[in-house]
C-alpha cells in the first residue's frame, strides 16, 4: 500500500515537473523577446503559487563589462520594496505594544516633527507609513538633518501646504524616519534588527549593510543615457558608507542604511519574503507578524488611493485583477513584487537596467513580464 502511494505521489511530482518545464519552454522566448525590446541588461523572474516557488529564472547579464551572466543567487538593491521590511518591523513592535500607529512622531524621533502651517496637528506613525504625513523630499532624505529644526534653517521646506493626514504624497523621507523609530524603540541598530527579526527567521540572505554581505553577489545596476544610448554602471548603488558607520549615532544616523530603499536581496529570497505576506504574516511554521497586522499593512488607509502601510493595491498590472505589493526604482534598477493573497499567487520581477518607453512609463517591461508569467503559469 505504501509502495503504491509512493509511486502515485512520485508520478504526480514528475508530471508537475514536466508541466512546469513545458511552460518554461514557452515563456522564456517571450521574456527574452521582451528584454530585447527594452534593451534590458538582465532580468530575474519568479512565480509563486500556493505558497511555493514554481518558476525561477535569470536572464541576461549581471555585469555588462565582463559579460558575467545573471544567476538566481545574485542579489539586487531592490529600492522601494525595502519600505515593506520597515513596515513589517513596525508591525512586530506594534504587536509587542512598544508603540502605537497613532503615536506622535515627535515623541518617537526625539525632535519636533510638525508641519509649520499646522503646528497643532500631530504627525503620526500611521501617516508616515501611508505617505500622508505632508512631508516631501525637496530637502533630501539621506540624513535627518534636513528636517531637524535644531540643525537645518530650511526645515520648514520639508513640509507641504496641506494638513497632515488629508492627502497622499509619496515621500522617501517618511521611511527613513520610520527606520530611525525602529532603532530607537527596539534598541537595535536598524540593519541588525531587520536581519535578526525578519531575514533570519525566514532563512533569507540579504540586508541593508553592504559590508555584511558577499559583494561578489551584487548585481551591477545600470543607468541608461538616452542621448549617448549607452548604459553606465551606477557607482552609488552599493556604497558601503564605512566612514559614516564608524561615526554612527544610534537613533539618528539610520538613513545611512536607507530603510526607504536599501535592502539587498535575491529575487528568489524576495519571493520567499513575499510568500510570508501572501499568507498574512506566516511562512511555513514561522510567523513573522500577527495576521491582523499583516492584513492592516495590506489595507488602503484612505479611499483616494490603494496605499496601505508600505503595501499598495494595484488594478493595472493584470486586467481584471487586484494585486497587492510594491515597486522600486533607483540607480537604473526597476523592481516589482505583487501577489494575490486570496488566489495564492504572486510575482517578483527585477531588471538591473533597461530602456523604458518614450512616454516615460518605467514599469512597462515589468508589467509585460508579469502578464506573460500570469498567462503561462497561473491563468
Amino acid at each position: 500500500m505504501l509502495r503504491r502511494l509512493f509511486a502515485y505521489t512520485l508520478s504526480i511530482l514528475l508530471f508537475l515537473c514536466f508541466l512546469s518545464s513545458g511552460r518554461a519552454q514557452q515563456v522564456e522566448p517571450k521574456l527574452q523577446s521582451l528584454m530585447e525590446q527594452h534593451k534590458a541588461v538582465g532580468l530575474a523572474a519568479v512565480v509563486v503559487k500556493n505558497g511555493k516557488i514554481i518558476y525561477e529564472k535569470s536572464f541576461g547579464y549581471k555585469h555588462l563589462e565582463s559579460q558575467t551572466l545573471l544567476s538566481p543567487k545574485d542579489i539586487f538593491r531592490i529600492a522601494s520594496i525595502s519600505k515593506s521590511f520597515s513596515a513589517t518591523a513596525i508591525m512586530q513592535l506594534l504587536a509587542k505594544k512598544k508603540l502605537s500607529l497613532d503615536d506622535d512622531v515627535s515623541d518617537l524621533i526625539g525632535f519636533k516633527v510638525r508641519n509649520p502651517k499646522y503646528p497643532d496637528v500631530p504627525i503620526t506613525l500611521r501617516m508616515l507609513l501611508s505617505h500622508r504625513s505632508s512631508l516631501n523630499d525637496s530637502r533630501g532624505y539621506f540624513t535627518l538633518d534636513s528636517i531637524n529644526p535644531a540643525v537645518s534653517a530650511n526645515w520648514e521646506k520639508c513640509y507641504n501646504d496641506y494638513k497632515p493626514g488629508t492627502k497622499y504624497q509619496y515621500c522617501n523621507l517618511n521611511f527613513n524616519i520610520v527606520g530611525t523609530i525602529i532603532e530607537r524603540v527596539s534598541g537595535e541598530r536598524f540593519d541588525e534588527y531587520i536581519r535578526r527579526h525578519i531575514l533570519e527567521p525566514l532563512k533569507l540572505y540579504g540586508g541593508y549593510c553592504v559590508d555584511s554581505l558577499n559583494s561578489d553577489l551584487f548585481v551591477t545596476l545600470y543607468e541608461y543615457d538616452r542621448g549617448k544610448q549607452t548604459f553606465t554602471p551606477s557607482e552609488g548603488a552599493y556604497a558601503p558608507r564605512r566612514e559614516e558607520i564608524r561615526n554612527y549615532k544610534m537613533g539618528y544616523s539610520t538613513p545611512i542604511f536607507s530603510p526607504t530603499g536599501g535592502m539587498k536581496i535575491s529575487a528568489g529570497d524576495l519571493a520567499r519574503y513575499m510568500i510570508m505576506h501572501m499568507n498574512y504574516g506566516k511562512s511555513g511554521k514561522v510567523r513573522i507578524i500577527p495576521k491582523k497586522y499583516a492584513r492592516l499593512m495590506q489595507t488602503p488607509v484612505a479611499p483616494d488611493n490603494g496605499y496601505g502601510l508600505a503595501l499598495t493595491k494595484n488594478k493595472n498590472l493584470i486586467p481584471g485583477l487586484e494585486l497587492t505589493g510594491h515597486t522600486g526604482s533607483a540607480y537604473g534598477l526597476y523592481s516589482t513584487m505583487f501577489f494575490d493573497p486570496k488566489k495564492q499567487f504572486g510575482f517578483v520581477v527585477i531588471t538591473n537596467g533597461c530602456v523604458f518607453t518614450s512616454d516615460g512609463d518605467t514599469t512597462t517591461l515589468l508589467k509585460k513580464a508579469i502578464n506573460i508569467l500570469y498567462e503561462e503559469f497561473i491563468k
